[in-house]
């Protein structure tokens, strides 16, 4: 659960360094509304780039920054609506841009999610602990870049297999970077040496995303937030929104389908993993290509009480429209195909785990034969910035892309979709799906089992609990920077 327990002596150091490093924390309200941001800080982010190690830069945690890398302030939600040209499905899908983040991911508002309550009661002590961040994709990146800008040191743990980009990015940021065996669904590695770290002194925090329901409560509170201010402000009358689908990765995410279940109530929920190890679907094991939605396990903080569908994509499809919407010849194949330029051009802002977001979209509105005046949302969590390396990759097995290479994507990876691998869950499907945690979290990670039956049996307490947090936080947070004394 969320702990807000205060420790003095480690809150007064704590308050001691932001005075010193000039950190300002903002509040869940500002994230969601940055028209609360002090008129005195925007003024500083004018002259401020959107991925500068700027603790003012927390103010940028948000899905409203302005789009461009220097300089901006606020506007509305930043989101991508792809058209029937390009999606084959007449239903209207939606996904909001993670790429205007620092970091160019959403991760790092889950990582401020994490860290931030731990900091404003003292029980992280950015003086001499050390913030951990085990991850299979942009997780320790966030994680990484919160702790640079709060003047804390950070070890990012992720596997071996991730794309050289991501390494090199966090070379510069990240204090240390260990390696893990394996790649995206290697998950127990990380666990594994999250706990060797653990044990080796009291100077290390682990922020495990997979069980921090902070991560939980920031995408509820948050993203949940900003898609449904994009339906208030563009869903016509007659139009109906019918469900969020993202891939499962930590689950965080996933939590903003809560918040819109208790505003949409007809929605559903579809969470997503990889057809090579469908962990969800066949209580299956394997590996596959499709990075920072690392499987084989059920993430603590997934509400599988309230998840109505698992969709399982194929890695191949996901990595065929990468070549798709970034190789030129892909690019002109498309718009021969009718896909309006502006959505071309805008195209590589989805990166791989986008792009299997976008499969299981096209996949649930065939499954449930959704019309035009439906409407299915996802996030597109990072862009292609951290994935040239994989497009070289795909060359070097597949040879160079070609007009044939265009059009075989488009149709297998788009058009051809069908609701092969999928799975609406029953209440007993759902129960089969939560009780697969105890073998992670109670025999290998010492979770609690009365815990894990309150998950199920206690459902809306133990949820309910965790989403009224919020407003304690917000509290602690305005207390926090009244005592640093910078506003």
């Amino acid at each position: 659960m969320i702990d807000l327990t205060i420790n003095e002596e480690q809150l007064q150091r704590t308050i001691a360094r932001a005075k010193e490093k000039n950190i300002i924390i903002p509040t869940f309200s500002q994230m969601k509304n940055p028209d609360l941001i002090p008129e005195k800080i925007k003024e500083k982010l004018k002259n401020i780039g959107l991925q500068d190690l700027n603790p003012y830069n927390l103010f940028r945690i948000t899905w409203k920054n302005e789009p461009i890398n220097t300089g901006g302030l606020f506007g509305g939600v930043n989101y991508l609506e792809l058209p029937p040209e390009l999606t084959g499905v007449r239903t209207r899908i939606i996904g909001l841009l993670g790429k205007w983040f620092p970091t160019g991911s959403h991760k790092v508002g889950a990582t401020f999610g994490c860290l931030v309550p731990r900091l404003v009661t003292g029980q992280f002590d950015p003086t001499f602990q050390k913030a951990v961040w085990p991850s299979t994709g942009n997780f320790c990146k966030g994680g990484a870049y919160n702790s640079a800008l709060f003047s804390c040191q950070s070890i990012a743990i992720l596997p071996e297999g991730m794309s050289k980009e991501r390494f090199e990015w966090l070379a510069q940021v990240a204090g240390e970077v260990i390696t893990t065996p394996g790649s995206e669904s290697n998950v127990k590695e990380i666990f594994d040496k999250s706990w060797e770290l653990k044990k080796a002194g009291d100077d290390i925090v682990v922020f495990n995303q997979f069980e921090e329901f902070s991560n939980y409560l920031w995408h509820y509170e948050v993203t949940g937030h900003a898609i449904k201010e994009v339906l208030d402000k563009h869903m016509r009358p007659d139009e109906r929104f019918k469900g969020i689908v993202l891939t499962a990765g930590s689950a965080g995410t996933l939590g903003c389908g809560d918040y819109l279940k208790e505003n949409f109530s007809d929605s559903k929920i579809a969470v997503g993993e990889a057809l090579q190890c469908p962990t969800m679907l066949h209580n299956g094991y394997g590996s596959h290509r499709i990075e920072g939605i690392g499987d084989t396990h059920i993430p603590w903080i997934l509400n599988a009480k309230n998840t109505d569908m698992v969709i399982t994509i194929d890695d191949n499809n996901a990595l065929g429209l990468i070549r798709l919407f970034n190789e030129p010849l892909g690019q002109r194949y498309l718009n021969k195909k009718g896909v309006p330029k502006e959505t071309i051009e805008k195209l590589s802002s989805l990166g791989i785990s986008g792009t299997a977001n976008l499969i299981m979209a096209i996949k649930f509105a065939k499954f449930y034969e959704l019309t035009g005046k439906d409407i299915v949302f996802t996030v597109f969590t990072d862009s292609m910035e951290l994935y040239g390396s994989r497009l070289q990759e795909l060359e070097e097995i597949f040879g160079p892309y070609d007009d044939t290479d265009a059009a075989i994507d488009y149709h297998r990876n788009l058009l051809a979709l069908t609701t092969d691998n999928m799975q609406e869950l029953t209440y007993y499907g759902r129960k089969r799906v939560h009780n697969l945690k105890y073998f992670t979290w109670i025999e290998q990670q010492g979770k609690d089992l009365d815990e894990l039956n309150a998950q199920w049996y206690d459902y809306e307490n133990y949820w309910g609990n965790i989403r009224k947090k919020t407003e304690k936080i917000d509290e602690l947070i305005v207390q926090f920077n009244e005592k640093v004394g910078l506003l």
